[in-house]
């Protein structure tokens, strides 16, 4: 497969990228797990069929220290034991925050208390965030049919 347009070589998305890549820095820098931060990640990639951000995610995910078990149970969090309620928490924002179309009220009440239960205003405001940066991320790779499985953790960084 190939991409519909090179994000790397095109002036537009390269300044759109490093302007977007700014914001993504000062998440990674924020008080969230980056563990989270990782599984978040993923879960909206699988959500949205990003492959090359699944594809990143994970492999940034394992080089971080991730657990393959983990990994492989992103998609069917809510029935796997190996994450905390934190974690869950922030996986069911994600998906939520993910499928606002999918919910005439968007995120419920419920959720968004649970996530508050488990993290700091600083910490929400990071998962926030994350949750629209990672969903920018994915459309545009969705859009140009980013090829997704030539990705090495570090390559962008």
């Amino acid at each position: 497969m190939e991409a519909r347009l090179n994000l790397f070589e095109n002036s537009v998305t390269a300044k759109f990228f490093r302007y977007i890549n700014s914001a993504g820095k000062v998440l990674s820098d924020s008080s969230l797990p980056a563990a989270t931060q990782e599984l978040v990640k993923i879960r909206a990639s699988q959500i949205n069929g990003c492959g090359f951000c699944t594809d990143m995610h994970t492999k940034d995910a394992t080089a971080a220290g991730e657990t393959v078990q983990r990994l492989h149970m992103v998609a069917a969090w809510r029935e796997a034991k190996v994450f905390t309620d934190a974690e869950r928490a922030a996986l069911e924002l994600a998906e939520e925050g993910t499928r606002i179309a999918d919910a005439a009220g968007g995120v419920s009440d419920e959720v968004w208390a649970n996530a508050a239960k488990h993290y700091d205003e600083e910490q929400l405001a990071a998962l926030v965030s994350l949750i629209a940066l990672i969903n920018a991320y994915n459309r545009v790779n969705v859009l140009v049919r980013q090829p997704a499985g030539d990705y090495q953790p570090g390559m962008f960084g």
